[in-house]
């Protein structure tokens, strides 16, 4: 990357950063589409049961990934100044963390995974399949945090192609991989939606592989000679990650949490034809919701590369870029999905009653595509400039002080249904986005005044 000085230089490397990081969301989100895809077409127990496995797991292992995104804020702005000797010691210092986060996380999960499971009103065949499916997930969950670490330094510089080529090897494999264990074919064992967490948890490992290879024999990322030296792991140094990680983490984990609740109660309280409904809508948005995820982290970028050259009107400027397209852009998306969502129901079922209620949640959907995409576009710029404290305490209280009570208010007081949730959700996103854009208006008036990114 290099810093530009006029819109149209600014627009096109914004472009290069983001388009790669959009297919490889894409593909990484496909790896989830196709586990709920064919898991519907393996059954209704199998949907609900992945359903309900996924949603127990995402929160928790994207909040706790979310840590190591402060990987890219850091990289970004190493290579902004210039600094470029100090990012191996980060990478390998933050490989180390990884290890070590997934393995707590790993024996947390297994601990109170099944309780959880017990508490909900599940039948019988939804409940094993949620928990197998778990289990399935948990064996990649060393890579999945190794790779994440990997993934982000090679974006931070610039490099967001690289990721995009390995993702689109992977998530073919992947599908394979579901075909195989989810149905039984290719001389693989029948599990059904179980088959699905197995699937992806050998992806995980494939990624991690392929990623390593490349940091030791792609002359860009070589230079950095990672894995020739092993330092002795550093408290320091995960003070530093974990600053600006932990904030990052929780942010995610509100809003993602948020999602999950809601499919954790939807599966609590109603029948499995709602939970696979529910299934359906959620997860297509979440397919649709990379296009701006994949703009925040653009920013991300952007932003910090220029903060850290001291280039603070550029960082700006990138800000203006980012938000308002990924505002336009998810307007014109949710025009596309409310006249197209009956077809987008009939990917995913053949059952004329679940597709009935999707297409219902897949209105509320639609409606909230806009305030996530503001909120995602003006978290990306926050992260930065490493302003993150005061984003994931915005974050809390849109999600679970605004939010999710108004949506068990509406629960309580209207008949709704399990649509009252939904209403919370798009409550505590426009919160969040509104209170984004007060925020970022301070740092921006600080970075300004002082010449350096608020800390």
């Amino acid at each position: 990357m290099k810093h530009e000085d006029s819109w149209q230089g600014r627009l096109l490397q914004f472009c290069k950063v983001f388009w790669p990081i959009l297919v490889t969301q894409i593909g990484l989100c496909a790896m989830n589409l196709a586990d709920t895809i064919m898991s519907g077409r393996a059954g209704t127990d199998d949907l609900a049961g992945v359903a309900i496995g996924s949603g127990l797991w995402m929160p928790v292992i994207t909040g706790f990934t979310g840590i190591l995104v402060a990987i890219m804020p850091i990289v970004s702005q190493l290579t902004g100044s210039g600094r470029q000797q100090e990012i191996p010691q980060k990478i390998m210092q933050g490989l180390y963390a990884s290890i070590f986060i997934s393995l707590i996380i790993g024996v947390l999960l297994l601990l109170v995974f099944p309780p959880i499971l017990e508490l909900m009103s599940l039948e019988a065949g939804v409940r094993h399949i949620a928990y197998h499916y778990m289990i399935g997930l948990l064996i990649g969950i060393v890579p999945l945090f190794a790779f994440t670490v990997l993934r982000n330094f090679i974006d931070a510089q610039g490099y967001t192609f690289v990721s995009m080529l390995v993702t689109l090897f992977a998530v073919p494999f992947n599908v394979l991989l579901n075909y195989g264990l989810i149905f039984g074919n290719l001389g693989m064992p029948r599990l059904g939606g179980i088959g699905a967490g197995y699937a992806t948890t050998i992806t995980y490992w494939l990624i991690l592989i392929i990623n390593i290879i490349l940091c030791v024999k792609l002359p860009a990322l070589a230079k950095h000679r990672l894995f020739l030296s092993w330092p002795k792991p550093s408290l320091k140094a995960w003070k530093e990650l974990f600053n600006i990680g932990v904030p990052i983490g929780l942010s995610i984990f509100f809003e993602v949490s948020l999602f999950s609740v809601v499919t954790l109660i939807v599966g609590g309280l109603y029948n499995k034809v709602t939970v696979a409904a529910h299934q359906i809508a959620l997860n297509f948005s979440s397919l649709v919701f990379m296009i701006p995820l994949s703009i925040s982290m653009a920013l991300t970028i952007v932003v910090g590369f220029s903060v850290g050259g001291g280039r603070i009107d550029n960082a700006k400027r990138y800000a203006l870029l980012g938000a308002f397209g990924g505002i336009g852009f998810m307007g014109l998306c949710a025009i596309f999905m409310y006249f197209n969502r009956e077809g987008i129901v009939a990917i995913y079922t053949n059952d004329a009653e679940v597709a009935v209620l999707a297409v219902q949640f897949l209105l509320f959907a639609i409606i909230y595509q806009l305030s996530d995409a503001a909120q995602a576009s003006l978290q990306g710029v926050l992260r930065g400039y490493k302003d993150v404290r005061a984003t994931f305490l915005i974050a809390f209280v849109s999600y679970w002080l605004i939010g999710m009570p108004g949506g068990y208010v509406l629960s309580v007081a209207t008949e709704m249904g399990p649509f009252s949730y939904w209403v919370g959700i798009i409550i505590g996103l426009t919160c969040a986005a509104v209170g984004f854009m007060l925020r970022l208006r301070s740092v921006q008036r600080r970075a300004a005044l002082s010449g350096i990114a608020a800390g």
